[in-house]
């Protein structure tokens, strides 16, 4: 059975996880388990945990992975709410991939996509909160904030006037007009489409994408497994940072104050260390067949035993 999504970063993904125990691999961001299969598929000693937030994500993934089903579980929900309540042990391995799904951002339905006739964003299509209450609702001052901080707009101030501006006239309904606002305050002339960072931002709004993050690694800080590997793919700065930031939390084995004269903690406080130094990317022959693997990170992170 053909996944809809091409899974990014697939071979080096598989490579990170060579020599793990026996146990589980988590996919807290199942989709449409193009990862999960071939994990399953290479790894015959690992049993497998799904958790998506997507209901449509979850029944192609329970038919896709229907071979692994006595090996298999699938959970429906955010990963940050899931992953603490798990009493499946031990985690082994374990996966995140914080991109949105080709099949979200294609299907004109779902409001991802810039010329979509409707204004939504939701990952999970029953929440009750989605794009047309951000950008019809929020304050200018909030709208400001999500676009500075969450988008990196340089004219996140104008942005957010011409929006409260055009709502003034009538609510904004859809993706498409709400694209055309932008392009009046960011035209077109460089390298990525005008809307692809005030888009980016409403959905991380939308999808409390950074706290689930965040969640995410405080989840797997306070109950990690000796051997443990966790590989997690960002898509841009923000996230990054976050993951980049916690690994190296985990692998500093001093915890003294660093006004301290000298070290006197015994400096083995490390969880755990990366596998590389720098982030995975896509090869040239990924990019040249799935362009949108060309902003995938992946960092991974081996706990060690004991820890």
């Amino acid at each position: 059975m053909e996944s809809p999504h091409i899974p990014v970063l697939l071979d080096e993904v598989l490579e990170s996880f060579e020599g793990v125990p026996e146990g589980y691999f988590v996919d807290c961001t199942l989709g449409y388990a193009g990862h999960s299969a071939e994990v399953l598929s290479r790894y015959a000693h690992l049993r497998h945990i799904g958790i998506d937030r997507d209901e449509e994500a979850l029944a192609f993934s329970k038919r896709r992975l229907a071979p692994f089903a006595e090996r298999s579980k699938l959970y429906k929900g955010t990963f940050a709410t899931v992953l603490p309540t798990l009493e499946e042990a031990p985690i082994t391995a374990l996966l995140a991939d914080f991109g949105v799904s080709s099949l979200q951002l294609d299907k004109k339905e779902r409001g991802f996509a810039f010329d979509a006739q409707t204004l939504d964003m939701r990952m999970d299509a029953s929440a009750p909160f989605s794009a047309y209450e951000v950008v019809n609702t929020y304050p200018k001052e909030k709208l400001e904030y999500i676009f500075d901080a969450y988008g990196e707009v340089r004219s996140y101030r104008r942005l957010a006037a011409a929006i409260v501006d055009a709502r003034a006239k009538g609510p904004i309904e859809s993706a498409k007009q709400l694209s055309e606002i932008i392009a009046t305050v960011m035209p077109k002339g460089g390298k990525i489409h005008p809307s692809t960072l005030p888009f980016q931002a409403i959905r991380i709004e939308v999808n409390n994408e950074l706290g689930e993050i965040e969640g995410l690694l405080d989840a797997i800080e306070a109950r990690h497994f000796e051997g443990e590997v966790v590989s997690l793919i960002t898509f841009h700065s923000l996230e990054d940072r976050l993951v980049k930031r916690r690994y190296k939390k985990w692998s500093t084995g001093c915890i003294c104050d660093p006004q301290a004269m000298r070290c006197t903690c015994g400096g083995d406080h490390a969880l755990g260390k990366p596998l590389s130094r720098k982030p995975v990317t896509a090869s040239k022959e990924e990019l040249k067949r799935n362009p949108r693997s060309r902003s995938a990170k992946l960092r991974s992170f081996r706990f060690k035993k004991g820890s």
